[in-house]
């Protein structure tokens, strides 16, 4: 069956007849959380733009790899594969779009050689297309990179069945692309027919600070799907920073989570601060970032110690946040008035950070005063497929699909170069 996509005219009561709307399905598997979405999206990104969120199911595999320290890439590769169809029958479920019937067997044998790395996962989704029909979907949005290559090759390949099982179109989707379009775009879940004029908050030239686990960069958008790389890290990520420091300290993975709540203790009980780290490249001349620094000067410092009590503890996480806070602070209020930026867009997990939060507030309105500061809802901070799916809208709504033949992981993709 030949992939194709869907264009529907608006009925009364959404809005000008003209305006195209799709349901889109989307997939996202970078790193440890495996995820499926259904959104329903109508407009273009400025006044007339509306989305509801009709299912939303994620699945963290942080647990399984609290042992390892850090993700384990083929652990999380077999549970993606376990994870995947579960996921999808949650999210159609919820959608009201999980549909009984039954798919031709010629279908379903067909797609045996494309999950052939993958026969747990080919052995689900068999079952499933022998129980469920097509659901009223118009496209599939799936992420390609970046992220890890084994991870990312099991929601690729199980978009490519779906695509070929269902005769729908694929959108490949940039990991990063997703998390600046939950931020900028509002929305919690729980909204249904969620109208909001965009082009009165999204103002260009717009800077993001993407902050996450993999990921540290500044980017400039002079509008939308058009992006240039102004600053990134050279090393360590923000929250690879945050994860390395903690596990120095003897924190359970995630250490990010861990080292911003000592961080909160010490700065509640006003705890005397002993401790201070450098903050790398903070005043040199350039927007990039550094923190492989930063890890080797808690080790030293923690190698110093003769006991680690839990006031020594928190009082050293609260010296590794601000001092990662404070590099990422200036860096962005340097960006936003060197590039003389109307609104910022702060996603990623590190985003969820409180205390980032509060210092970009507090900071940042003296350089963009009349501008707006736009962050993902907490739940929507870490990794997720309704980030996947609104970004897929961007370029679907172009006709901006692939062929499925050519599509691939791609585990260091950049937005830009």
């Amino acid at each position: 069956m030949r992939p194709q996509y869907h264009i529907r005219r608006l009925a009364d009561g959404y809005g000008a007849g003209e305006t195209v709307y799709m349901k889109i399905l989307a997939i996202e598997t970078s790193c440890d959380e495996t995820a499926v979405a259904v959104i329903e999206a109508s407009g273009d990104f400025h006044a007339d733009f509306r989305y509801s969120i009709l299912g939303n199911a994620l699945l963290s595999q942080a647990s399984l790899h609290a042992q390892y320290g850090g993700v384990f890439p083929n652990l999380a590769k077999r549970e993606h594969g376990r994870n995947l169809v579960p996921l999808l029958m949650e999210a159609l479920k919820r959608a009201d779009m999980l549909v009984g019937g039954k798919s031709d067997e010629a279908i379903i044998t067909n797609l045996e050689p494309l999950l052939s790395r993958e026969k747990e996962l080919y052995g689900f989704v068999a079952e499933f297309l022998r129980t469920h029909s097509k659901p009223d979907i118009d496209c599939i949005a799936v992420t390609h990179g970046p992220g890890l290559e084994p991870a990312l090759w099991v929601g690729i390949n199980f978009a490519k069945a779906l695509s070929q099982a269902w005769g729908l179109s694929i959108v490949a989707v940039n990991h990063m692309e997703g998390h600046i379009a939950i931020a900028a775009l509002p929305g919690n879940g729980e909204i249904s027919n969620f109208q909001f004029p965009i082009s009165k908050k999204i103002q260009f030239p717009a800077l993001a600070l993407l902050v996450s686990g993999g990921h540290t960069e500044l980017v400039l958008m002079k509008e939308w799907l058009k992006y240039h790389i102004v600053g990134e890290t050279r090393d360590d990520a923000a929250g690879e920073a945050f994860d390395k420091c903690a596990r120095i300290l003897g924190l359970p993975y995630p250490g990010g989570p861990e080292i911003s709540r000592l961080a909160l203790e010490a700065r509640s009980s006003k705890l005397e601060a002993r401790v201070r780290f450098p903050r790398p490249m903070q005043t040199q001349d350039n927007l990039d970032f550094s923190f492989s620094g930063l890890k080797t000067a808690v080790k030293k410092h923690v190698g110093h110690t003769s006991q680690l009590a839990p006031e020594i503890i928190a009082d050293i996480a609260r010296a590794t946040e601000d001092a990662i806070v404070d590099v990422l602070v200036s860096k962005t209020y340097r960006a936003v008035g060197e590039f003389s930026a109307r609104t910022l867009i702060v996603s990623g997990g590190v985003s969820a950070n409180q205390h980032l939060r509060s210092e970009l507030e507090r900071k940042i309105p003296e350089v963009l005063p009349l501008g707006s500061i736009l962050f993902p809802t907490p739940e929507f901070a870490t990794d997720n497929a309704v980030m996947i799916a609104l970004a897929g809208y961007l370029h679907a709504q172009k006709g901006e699909f692939i062929n499925p033949e050519t599509l691939r992981a791609e585990g260091n993709l950049r937005l830009a170069e």
